[in-house]
């Protein structure tokens, strides 16, 4: 009988099951897409119980794929900074309020810059409406009845797990991001927590990302169709985990995510934050964090102008147009704020920008220059990590990103630097899966991932495209700053 070991991943937009062998190989998969709501304007919730109800759905769809294979073990990665207001019992008070959600926007204006500065130093999280810390300061000011009413503050990982277990756990990389943990303690912070108005006991326990789940319901159990010998492990945050399925684990090796978002993150031993806030500091153990930067602007941006011009077509054809275009769009610049920004200027407020616009331009220049504007985002974002780490020996990426090849090159030929893609597009859930095999002792390490990462190819900077982007991005840069001083 074969093995297998399972990443869950609870993301944004899907929940995901992806069972692997132990090589990282793709056995089966199962996924639910989620609805987000937007009940009001700046608003972004997601109903956390539906998500339980498809978590168990996926995992039982998967399982009822693996016959004659033997399930060693569950690895959970989750999405950052969500917050669900839960009762003694249980029971979500509110719905789960996602990293999108602005509302908090006017609490980031309102905070004092030394105290800003402050609780960043100490939590590595920036101030920003996406942080659980800076939701809850608001739920307070404005007398949120969930939050009122409200025994306990959990993400939608602590919330499944308290569901299927009863227990209150949080591992260090999830508590991390919600604003509210000291990254040198690995502890809640006591100026954070007064901030937000709660205590400790309304918080989850703080743990490895190897703990193991003790005992699950037998209802659970026997719903999903887990074999008591499956190990559930609690695991970490999917950039974290993203890194790890990319085999960017060691110092200099970079990972770069677009999704619906994007990010560009690295693995570093300690806890590290840079006084100009442009980066983010999270713990993955007790000794080694994942420093980096997020944009609110990836695939969404594209997405906007695909639906902005009415463009009935599939996306690979959108990005063929775009392919014919001559690097710079002819003149016409992007700066690709139009979800407002995290990193690097962690602006809700921030817009975007088209700059250089000519009669001559046509919907295939828009394209191009989106992407060019995405990707040069993510290459400032990559400027301000070498800051605090250095160049990078190695970049790979993951995410839809990695899908397309025109766009990988031009993030190759951006950077300068070669990238390399595996063959995965799952890489969250196999550094989930991964993850619970260290748990359980049937690997050794997290570093030996390495030798189980399935790289399809590396994809090689041109120098002539490289030293043009160059120039491009210096104009890029002065525009980007000026008008982010407007907002």
């Amino acid at each position: 009988m074969s093995k297998a070991v399972i990443g869950l991943d609870l993301g944004t937009t899907s929940v995901k099951a992806v069972a692997f062998n132990l090589t990282g190989n793709v056995l089966a998969e199962s996924e639910e897409q989620i609805e987000t709501l937007y009940p009001k304007s700046g608003y972004a919730e997601q109903d956390p119980d539906v998500i339980e109800k498809q978590t168990r759905f996926v995992l039982n769809t998967l399982l009822s794929k693996l016959s004659n294979t033997h399930v060693l073990s569950i690895g959970i990665s989750c999405a950052m900074h969500s917050l669900i207001c839960v009762d003694k019992q249980g029971k979500a008070r509110s719905n789960m309020l996602i990293w999108s959600d602005g509302r908090s926007s006017d609490v980031v204006e309102q905070l004092e810059d030394s105290v800003k500065r402050r609780i960043y130093r100490k939590t590595g999280t920036p101030i920003h409406p996406m942080s659980p810390l800076l939701k809850l300061i608001w739920m307070k000011q404005v007398q949120d009845p969930s939050y009122q009413e409200a025994s306990y503050y959990m993400s939608m990982k602590e919330y499944l797990l308290f569901q299927w277990s009863g227990e209150r756990i949080i591992d260090y990389s999830m508590a991390s991001a919600t604003g509210l943990m000291n990254i040198h303690q690995l502890d809640w912070d006591d100026e954070a927590l007064e901030l937000a108005g709660i205590s400790r006991s309304q918080l989850s326990t703080i743990v490895e990302p190897t703990a193991i789940i003790t005992e699950l319901s037998s209802n659970i159990q026997t719903e999903i169709g887990l074999s008591k010998d499956v190990s559930l492990v609690i695991g970490a945050a999917d950039g974290q985990l993203a890194n790890l399925g990319n085999g960017a684990i060691q110092s200099g090796e970079v990972a770069i995510t677009v999704g619906t978002s994007g990010a560009i993150r690295q693995l570093i031993e300690g806890q590290h934050v840079n006084d100009n806030q442009e980066t983010f500091s999270y713990a993955f153990t007790a000794h080694s964090s994942i420093i980096g930067g997020a944009t609110n602007n990836g695939g969404i941006a594209l997405q906007w102008i695909k639906d902005l011009f009415t463009y009935n077509g599939s996306h690979e054809e959108l990005l063929r147009e775009a392919e014919e275009i001559k690097i710079g769009s002819d003149g016409l610049l992007f700066v690709p704020y139009v979800n407002g920004e995290r990193a690097p200027v962690w602006n809700q407020n921030a817009k975007g920008n088209f700059y250089g616009l000519q009669v001559t331009h046509q919907r295939a220049h828009f394209v191009r220059a989106v992407l060019e504007g995405i990707t040069f985002n993510l290459y400032q974002i990559a400027q301000s990590l070498e800051d605090i780490a250095g160049k990078p020996k190695t970049i790979s990426v993951n995410g839809g990103l990695s899908k397309s090849p025109f766009w990988v090159q031009m993030v190759a030929d951006v950077f300068g630097h070669p990238i390399q893609l595996a063959d995965t597009h799952h890489a969250a859930a196999w550094g989930a899966a991964w993850t619970s095999l260290v748990a359980i002792g049937e690997v050794p390490s997290f570093e030996s991932i390495k030798e189980n990462i399935p790289i399809n190819y590396i994809v090689e900077p041109n120098e002539e495209r490289h030293r043009r982007y160059q120039e491009m991005f210096q104009t890029y840069h002065n525009v980007a700053r000026t008008i982010t001083r407007f907002f």
